[in-house]
């Protein structure tokens, strides 16, 4: 009774351990990203066309966060919004990947002893201190000490589970290369996380579990290939550019598991060097998992340029792909593993919802002035996919305010709840033109020449409003945010003139008042399709307050 209850003690201790290494790991990636993200973002924003540059970036980029899943989903977001091309995201990609070393090679240094201290001088400024830098700070030191304390608490029983022969049996069943590196992709792929695969082998290797170190070689080559299935899945609701960044990323990797594993089958002497030079099982681990990376990346860097023409002849374009269609694009689950990515990724899906509605109303005002029916009919079908983007995307918002976002982000989130309302407006205004349509066709009503004259300027008008107003709010540009004033000012003046105008025309008996009241209706939605189009600009300003005398929303000074 006593030896089941030991080995079911040894089991539970293994998986608390376990857990604690793995929330551990979490921990100190969130705090990283939470920490740098959004810096870390920018830098990838800049990416070169140099595939040189781009390794280096993502491999600095993946060190600081670590999680080549967030980078590698970023990449993913940024080539979907066209702030990348493919050459720039295979470049970082293969940098992503040497980045994501670094984990391992931490956890290398066996340093359990003081686990307990880190978690306590961790737990001092996260708790005690109001400044977010500092208590990330303190975030990051805790999870370092809860992983490597989750690695102390495992110890033990691992090593009494490593002198079981049915322990050993298991790990003499792995020695075949095939089954290791699958064993490497399908958990990798399971949890997400290269490097938490890494890390457990190096854990297991500090815990006294003498895996063959060729096992270990292939389980890390596999867990490079599992790792790709963030990205991958990320790319499933994006645009065909997206899915071929994430198709490069999974092709490196098989490429570099196949082309070493190969070579390591043939000339399993190859990995003396690594064990002569790091006699520790858990070093050399870790300084494979930097060789293999690397290695990889020297070969392929030649070759950028051919292997994304490769990519794109394996998934090339679809005739009729189009961005009116009635989904998410840049939202989806993914997002909320990697909270960095949550804002700038809202921010493009409204970008887009913007234009659909800045299109979807030209559309509206080409189908009223060649009376088009079947203009209108489009209209309306697009409306539909405005509508259910306003409430997908609202939902979302509400859903990211309870992430744990720097200060700046947080501001942009109440940013763009202001403009999305505004945004759908512009729709709700596009299907009304399109009902002016069917008034003028049903009624047989009809507007005067210099009627029509009047709503066509007035619309040239609100066109060029909306257009700069959502161009400033893509770029979030507040230099140029005084010049929608005089846009506004001028739709203003124009709406009073015509409105003057119009009552003029009806003194005179000049105009058919069925064509009139379709005439008012137009002006005052074109007006007000003006100001939305100004609430949208001045959201950029972040936390605000409305003017009514401006029709927008105000940046709270002091």
């Amino acid at each position: 009774m006593s030896t089941t209850w030991d080995f079911l003690q040894r089991i539970f201790l293994v998986a608390g351990g376990l857990g604690l290494f793995l929330y551990g790991m979490t921990m100190m990636s969130d705090g990283l990203q939470n920490m740098s993200g959004d810096r870390m973002r920018k830098i990838l924003e800049r990416a070169t066309n140099n595939p040189v540059v781009g390794v280096l970036v993502g491999a600095f980029v993946t060190a600081i966060i670590q999680s080549s899943s967030a980078t590698t989903v970023m990449l993913v977001g940024f080539v979907n919004a066209g702030l990348m091309n493919l050459t720039q995201a295979i470049g970082v990609i293969m940098g992503a990947n040497i980045g994501t070393t670094v984990t391992a090679l931490l956890i290398s240094f066996k340093i359990d002893d003081i686990a307990p201290l880190l978690i306590f001088l961790g737990l001092i400024p996260y708790l005690f201190f109001k400044k977010n830098s500092v208590k990330n700070t303190g975030f990051i030191v805790m999870g370092l000490g809860i992983l490597f304390f989750g690695i102390k608490v495992m110890g033990d029983p691992l090593k009494a589970f490593a002198a079981q022969p049915g322990f050993q049996a298991m790990l003499t069943m792995f020695e075949n290369p095939v089954l290791a590196l699958l064993a490497g992709a399908v958990f990798t792929g399971i949890i997400q996380s290269s490097s938490a695969t890494t890390g457990i082998i190096v854990a297991m290797y500090l815990g006294g579990v003498d895996i063959p170190f060729v096992t270990a070689v292939y389980i890390i080559m596999g867990c490079n290939i599992g790792t790709c299935v963030t990205a991958l899945i990320a790319s499933i609701p994006a645009n065909r550019e997206s899915k071929r960044a994430a198709l490069a990323h999974f092709m490196f990797n098989v490429f570099g598991s196949v082309l070493f594993g190969t070579l390591f089958a043939i000339f399993p002497g190859a990995l003396s060097w690594i064990q002569r030079v790091w006699p520790e099982g858990a070093r050399q681990v870790a300084m494979f998992h930097i060789f293999f990376n690397t290695a990889t990346t020297v070969i392929v860097i030649w070759f950028v340029k051919p292997y994304a023409h490769l990519i794109q002849k394996m998934l090339p374009e679809r005739k009729g792909e189009v961005s009116t269609e009635k989904r998410l694009i840049y939202l989806d689950a993914s997002i909320m593993k990697t909270p960095t990515l949550a804002v700038p990724q809202a921010h493009r899906e409204l970008c887009r919802m913007g234009r659909m509605a800045e299109d979807n109303l030209r559309l509206a005002l080409d189908a009223f002035y060649e009376q088009d029916a079947s203009k209108a009919a489009a209209v309306v079908e697009v409306e539909d996919t405005i509508n259910f983007l306003n409430h997908q995307i609202t939902a979302w918002l509400v859903r990211f305010r309870g992430l744990s976002l720097s200060p700046p982000d947080l501001e942009r989130l109440g940013m763009m709840l202001h403009a999305v309302s505004d945004i759908e407006r512009l729709g709700d205004h596009a299907e009304n033109v399109t009902e002016y349509v069917r008034a003028l066709t049903e009624q047989n009503a009809k507007i005067s020449p210099e009627a029509m004259a009047e709503l066509k300027t007035l619309s040239d008008a609100a066109m060029e409003v909306i257009a700069l107003a959502l161009d400033v709010f893509d770029t979030r540009d507040e230099f140029r945010l005084p010049l929608i004033d005089p846009l506004e000012n001028r739709v203003d003046d124009l709406t009073g003139q015509a409105i003057e105008n119009h009552i003029r025309r009806l003194k005179d008996e000049v105009c058919d008042p069925r064509g009139g009241v379709v005439f008012t209706d137009m002006v005052i939605d074109l007006e007000r399709c003006a100001d939305h189009a100004t609430n949208i600009a001045y959201a950029i300003l972040g936390e605000a307050v409305w003017d009514p005398n401006r029709h927008a929303f105000l940046k709270v000074e002091g």
